[in-house]
């Protein structure tokens, strides 16, 4: 059971495209377009919004990401008058990049508020800091074979691995240094097929976390 996702936007097409791009990051995510008109106009609808969100209601409540400043009204007034509005949230993030953080924190099991969290904090720039030497972190440096690099799919991947393990990793690439929960700072790395990377990892499942990194990039990112 995982936080569903309800994305509100002026355009039918914006909301159905964005949904789609976050289900290939996130397959056992609920995420449900609520966009345009029902005549099929720009704009957004209130009844189909309610009824987005108890579609994508498991359980676990639901998180509402909009495009534009009206459509914060219509989500806002959705939750409102559902029988239980604790149950959903409407966070003010990025809609793009807020909906894909939003959408690798529910695959891993994020909660409400977790997933909230991730999508609002996408609004700030990725942390991209120089590697860093620290007392106890295990390294390995792997070579980037896929296609893509750490693109949306690769880094998504990563990013929900080392979600759930009890250790801080990060990925380095020549001068700058990304955290590997995060999928937009992966993303600004810019690694591409054939570039070095060097993951590091601290915590009491550093070694695991190396392990599970070096596999998923031994095997091109292909998850089965």
């Amino acid at each position: 059971m995982t936080v569903g996702l309800v994305l509100v936007s002026h355009s039918a097409k914006l909301a159905e495209g964005l949904a789609a791009l976050a289900a290939q990051m996130a397959p056992d995510v609920r995420i449900v377009a609520a966009g345009g008109l029902p005549d099929g106009g720009i704009g957004t609808d209130y009844d189909e919004v309610v009824a987005a969100v108890q579609r994508a209601d498991s359980g676990a409540g639901v998180v509402l990401l909009y495009d534009l400043g009206s459509a914060q009204m219509t989500a806002e007034l959705a939750v409102e008058t559902l029988s239980d509005p604790d149950s959903a949230t409407v966070v003010d993030a990025p809609f793009v990049e807020g909906t894909v953080a939003a959408a690798v924190a529910a695959q891993g099991g994020a909660n409400r508020s977790a997933v909230a969290h991730a999508a609002a904090a996408a609004g700030a720039p990725p942390e991209l800091d120089a590697p860093a030497d620290l007392d106890g972190e295990s390294v390995v440096e792997l070579t980037l074979k896929n296609d893509v690099g750490l693109h949306a799919r690769p880094a998504a991947l990563l990013a929900r691995l080392v979600a759930g393990l009890d250790a801080e990793v990060t990925i380095a690439l020549r001068e700058h240094t990304a955290k590997a929960n995060s999928v937009l700072a992966l993303m600004s790395l810019g690694a591409r097929q054939g570039d070095r990377i060097e993951v590091r990892a601290t915590g009491e499942q550093a070694a695991e976390a190396l392990n599970k990194v070096k596999e998923l990039v031994e095997s091109d990112f292909e998850v089965t």
